[in-house]
């Protein structure tokens, strides 16, 4: 793997607001020789941060950064400077007016499968049979149309999308549009609710806040940039208007009663997002959207990935499908924890797209593990930066 592939997501991170630390530095640099991807920079004490998965209780010391990233626990700034084949040749961006969130390698955007948990029990069953419900609704709603095309046929484009094997470019946006303006509902109602439980029970969250914040804004900039391509008729937002309503109190109800199955629920919704991007791609390279070939990418959608100046659409929708994988690996992850005891393996680093795109999550021992390893890259980091120090002085 080469080493634009597998820098820290806290280097991105702070490439995103045109700085970098000292603290980023030591732990990319233990990051390449440990050969674990996409690390969130944290500088401190790193000999209390909880090994485990178990969470520490309120008056416990912890690693700085347990319960999600903070600026203040970086040090020093200097550049981070990306392969150029890979990353953006945006050289800055001017303020950090997002969330964190991946930004990807070629190689990453290629390695995206589609894939399917099957249910193990009755949360897993309930979850996939809710999420097929919704999907025949949706499809119905968004009038999606996916039929195989007869072998060795010779049909023109024109009869094809007459035909119902194919869709225009109209009825994707129609469909991408009610998909993402409904997505971005999970993560912020599951927020909302560990936020008010940890006010209300007066303990620590564990870092799983951050992680559901980020997935919820990651959703609305998904729908923000395809609201560039198309303002939807007023019945189009009524409907959504509807839609989002009974959605976000029924989710709401829902986690209320069972988190773990809320969170196998969106990882089997996200599963069919990436279906449903994957066959996009597909309809695009094979020329059968002539309408977005060439298209160039939304500029919201370049400042946000960090695309290319020349980029075009279709690499939009690779950057969308690969956030898609990530909440699919990250919701079908945290729906094998704990949701009381348990901490976010994600709170301080994610793995690369070399694993979330082709796992659809990690079981509780190897969040587990994970979690180790995090400690242990701590660890290295802040012995290299104490190095350093003492070298310097």
């Amino acid at each position: 793997m080469s080493s634009p592939a597998i820098l820290s997501l806290a280097g991105r991170r702070l490439l995103h607001a045109g700085t970098s630390s000292t603290g980023c530095a030591a732990l990319a640099s233990a990051r390449l020789r440990s050969s674990i991807a996409s690390s969130r920079c944290l500088s401190s004490s790193a000999a209390r941060l909880n090994p485990g998965l178990k969470s520490k209780g309120i008056n416990e010391s912890s690693e700085k950064g347990a319960e999600g990233l903070h600026r203040a626990d970086t040090a020093t700034v200097k550049s981070v400077k990306h392969d150029e084949k890979s990353h953006s040749d945006v050289p800055v961006m001017t303020g950090d007016w997002v969330l964190f969130h991946p930004v990807y390698s070629t190689s990453e955007l290629k390695s995206v499968e589609v894939l399917h948990r099957k249910p193990r029990n009755i949360s897993d069953r309930l979850a996939n049979i809710m999420v097929y419900v919704l999907r025949k609704g949706f499809d119905i709603v968004s009038r999606y149309k996916h039929k195989e095309i007869p072998a060795g046929s010779n049909m023109s484009l024109m009869e094809l999308r007459k035909g119902g094997y194919v869709m225009d470019e109209h009825e994707w946006l129609n469909r991408i549009l009610f998909l993402e303006s409904v997505a971005g509902v999970p993560g912020m109602v599951a927020a909302t609710i560990r936020h008010l439980r940890s006010l209300r029970l007066m303990r620590r969250d564990s870092g799983w806040i951050h992680t559901l914040l980020e997935e919820a804004e990651n959703e609305r900039m998904h729908l923000m940039t395809f609201m560039t391509l198309k303002n939807p008729s007023i019945f189009y937002r009524a409907l959504i208007l509807g839609a989002q309503g009974v959605f976000y109190n029924m989710f709401f109800l829902s986690y209320l009663i069972s988190p773990p199955t809320c969170h196998r629920f969106v990882g089997y919704l996200e599963e069919e997002a990436v279906l449903t991007y994957t066959r996009c791609i597909e309809e695009i390279e094979n020329g059968r959207i002539p309408e977005w070939e060439n298209k160039p990418a939304p500029e919201i959608a370049k400042d946000y990935w960090r695309l290319k100046s020349d980029a075009n659409l279709l690499d939009v929708i690779y950057a969308v499908r690969s956030d898609e994988s990530t909440h699919r690996f990250v919701n079908h992850s945290l729906a094998n924890l704990n949701d009381k005891t348990d901490v976010n393996p994600f709170a301080i680093r994610e793995p690369d797209m070399h694993v979330k795109g082709l796992k659809y999550g990690f079981e509780r021992d190897e969040s587990e593990k994970y979690v180790k390893e995090s400690h242990q890259l701590l660890e290295s980091a802040s012995e290299e930066q104490g190095s350093v120090s003492q070298s310097k002085s």
